[in-house]
């Protein structure tokens, strides 16, 4: 990935707006990443892929029974066993 000091960045927007084709560009401050510079194409696709992530304990009892009623349909049957066990580490 490209990295490029604010200041740098500043000064020569147009050479680093190209460059958002080759991939993102870290944009720095300090020597420390504050930005990132992606294509509108990579953005939509992380937008695409982005979901909220909160404890079980967060849930409403509400949000859980809809949970527990939701349907998903395909070709083959599942359960929540099917599930594989969460490894300690990430607890």
């Amino acid at each position: 990935m490209a990295s490029v000091p604010a200041s740098e960045f500043q000064k020569n927007f147009g050479e680093w707006h190209e460059r958002i084709y080759q991939g993102p560009v870290e944009i720095t401050r300090y020597g420390r990443p504050t930005a990132y510079l992606v294509s509108a194409e990579m953005f939509q696709q992380l937008w695409e892929r982005f979901r909220v992530n909160m404890p079980v304990e967060a849930l409403s009892i509400g949000e859980i029974e809809a949970i527990m009623q939701a349907k998903v349909t395909g070709d083959q049957p599942y359960s929540l066993d099917d599930l594989p066990d969460e490894p300690a580490e990430s607890r």
